[in-house]
């Protein structure tokens, strides 16, 4: 039967979802040249349009239709053919489908969106939109299939993934560190002045993401129940001890703490927990914050080592503390789930399995679509334009009059 209280969570849960992709607009936004920031706030925007129909068209039937192979959905579902106001007897099955459809709707968004922070203030527009559909056609879907549905190998493997942390934020960490390397570095990068032209409007972009968390994480409970509380409260533990664990590292190393360095934590906690938030306690939260902050933290700064231009730290937040977080699940999972310290070591092998076999599918197939994109219609920006700024060459529009 359908539960009142499951719907109207659920359907809380999807806004507080929906909200995150302006808020990362704004965070990623913040983050760059005056001249791009229209551009960057559009490439998460563009993501709610493009990916919302190509979901509700194909998507969700390959994520979540009829098991093929363990690999991919059948296409019962297309254009949501039987996907109605009844419960669904595979998955969420107290509120209708089409609560659990448009749920799933808002992590396919949020996805590819996440990759934009890898190429902003170079980027071809319209490269983009053919990269932001491809993507999600033949790499999102089919992760999500293999963890999340019915039949998929992943998930008939045992892997953990609550919320995310493998489908959502390793996937577009691995995705963003390929296509910046193919998309080569920014003009005059890392030497020309890159800094963050509006950290206020960063600030409330991160505050957004918090917020919004609690729908995505909470909401992968599928009703308004005790695992729900579990994975808000993970969630809020891990994001808060992220921020000061990365603010600490940040003040030891270059002796000044930052509200930049603030916000990337806490972010860095949000995602490391996600797979992990109904599986472990509020003490296990804490360990993965702190692990979050630091790890991601050291990846930043290997950026600048190995001298790849990953515009805003995509892989470096995403892509690893994904990982850092799929295997901290099977280390620390207590609830509905036996990691290492429980005494099950397989876990943490099938974790492992899956964040390799995510990493390896990810970044061969965003290869080979990037590539068949850069033959077609090239994937970058003119040189003047750059110079320019993408707002006005490409868009004819400036995100600031100074009058």
């Amino acid at each position: 039967m359908i539960s009142g209280g499951d719907t109207a969570w659920l359907l809380i849960a999807s806004a507080l979802v929906m909200l995150m992709t302006p808020g990362l607009a704004f965070f990623y936004g913040g983050m760059v040249r005056s001249k791009n920031v229209l551009n960057t706030l559009f490439l998460s925007f563009i993501a709610l349009a493009v990916i919302s129909l190509e979901w509700t068209i194909i998507g969700y039937s390959m994520a979540f239709g009829n098991d093929i192979g363990g690999i991919i959905g059948k296409l019962n579902h297309f254009l949501l053919y039987g996907v109605g106001l009844q419960p669904s007897h595979n998955y969420a099955t107290t509120v209708p489908a089409l609560v659990f459809m448009i749920f799933q709707m808002m992590f396919a968004i949020i996805t590819p969106a996440l990759i934009s922070g890898a190429v902003v203030e170079r980027m071809k527009f319209s490269a983009y939109i053919c990269f932001i559909l491809l993507w999600g056609l033949f790499v999102y879907n089919p992760i999500c299939h293999w963890v999340w549905a019915k039949g998929g190998w992943l998930n008939r493997l045992g892997a953990l993934d609550f919320a995310g942390g493998t489908v959502v934020h390793i996937n577009a960490g691995i995705s963003a560190l390929i296509i910046a390397l193919i998309l080569g570095k920014r003009k005059g990068f890392p030497n020309a002045d890159f800094v963050p032209h509006n950290l206020g409007l960063t600030a409330i972009g991160a505050g957004l993401l918090w917020f919004g968390w609690f729908g995505f994480n909470a909401g992968s409970a599928l009703g308004a129940n005790k695992i729900a509380v579990l994975a808000f409260v993970t969630t809020h533990i891990a994001a808060a001890t992220a921020s000061l664990s990365w603010i600490l590292a940040e003040w030891i190393h270059i002796k000044k703490p930052s509200m930049l360095g603030a916000v990337s934590g806490l972010v860095a906690g949000l995602v490391a927990i996600t797979p992990a938030a109904g599986f472990v306690s509020p003490i296990g939260a804490i360990v993965i914050g702190i692990g979050a902050g630091i790890i991601c933290y050291i990846a930043v700064l290997f950026k600048g080592r190995f001298g790849y231009d990953d515009s805003l730290d995509a892989f470096g937040v995403h892509g690893i503390g994904g990982i850092w977080g799929a295997i901290a699940t099977g280390i620390f999972a207590c609830h509905g789930a036996k990691g290492l310290l429980m005494g099950n070591v397989h876990q943490l092998f099938v974790q492992i399995i899956a964040v390799i076999a995510s990493i390896g599918y990810a970044a061969f197939m965003t290869f080979i679509i990037v590539k068949v994109i850069d033959f077609v219609i090239g994937l970058r920006v003119e040189e003047d334009d750059e110079v320019m700024g993408i707002d006005l060459t490409i868009h004819g529009e400036t995100g600031y009059k100074f009058i």
